[in-house]
């Protein structure tokens, strides 16, 4: 009787476990099927943000990055972030909102590439960032840029190796020879979404990442990795821009 009873509760264990699993992937069908390629020699930390996505985070000089592309579906708060498909609706838009690249459901490719999203999400008090978190300034991307600066730039020291995401230049140039992801960022190509017509373009050629800190009314500073270059760009973009975001820890 008693090695019967022993058996039942191995069993109800093991229920219990396998129905914990399944709750966990209906409810963060995005977690645990990347396709990216992190550096193994890392060491990597995980942030959780408010829809229970999980994510590796980096150690880079003194700054605490996500090493992922943010996904997130919801504010701080929980309040929804509009996922706005329609690209009329997208251009005129001055709230915030979210896309997936080409408005594509493939669950594996938006675990990899993350959400793209308009920069008055990243403004929204609401805030985008999970507790502890933040969309870096340019001031702070600046300062991450400075540490990992050298004689070829800082971005090959950013970008995920090889070609599984990123495309090789035409050329061959010398910068992508130097695409170590030694840092661990782990930058991938993930594209964006076009301010004057709301249509998709540059996935596995070009990555933009928003900052919190404003050029003007109606743009915002950025910064830029492109597949043929070795060095990292500053620029400012048209608010209704779909960029990617990666947060900072406080």
């Amino acid at each position: 009787m008693k090695k019967l009873f022993k058996i039942s509760v191995l069993e109800l264990i093991v229920i219990l476990v396998i129905i914990a699993c399944k709750k966990e992937k209906s409810d963060n069908p995005t977690n645990s099927i990347t396709t990216i390629v992190f550096n193994p020699n890392v060491s990597y930390g995980i942030m959780i943000d408010q829809d229970s996505n999980v994510y590796k985070t980096v150690t880079i000089g003194t700054q605490t990055w996500m090493a992922e592309n943010l996904r997130v579906t919801k504010y701080r708060n929980g309040e929804p972030i509009p996922n706005v498909t329609d690209n009329y609706a997208w251009v005129v838009l001055t709230t915030g909102a979210y896309c997936s690249y080409a408005n594509r459901a493939n669950k594996d490719e938006i675990a990899t590439y993350g959400r793209l999203y308009n920069c008055y999400a990243i403004a929204d008090s609401r805030n985008i960032a999970p507790t502890g978190w933040h969309v870096p300034s340019i001031a702070e991307w600046n300062t991450l840029t400075t540490y990992l600066d050298g004689n070829y730039g800082p971005s090959g020291k950013m970008k995920e190796t090889g070609t599984t995401h990123w495309n090789s230049p035409s050329d061959w140039e010398i910068w992508d020879a130097y695409a170590t992801n030694e840092s661990g960022f782990t930058a991938l190509p993930s594209g964006f979404r076009y301010f004057l017509d709301g249509t998709f373009h540059n996935l596995g050629f070009t990555g933009f990442w928003w900052s919190s800190t404003a050029f003007s009314a109606t743009e915002a500073y950025n910064l830029s990795l492109s597949y043929n270059s070795g060095w990292c760009v500053g620029g400012d973009g048209t608010k209704q821009c779909g960029y990617s975001v990666r947060l900072l820890k406080d």
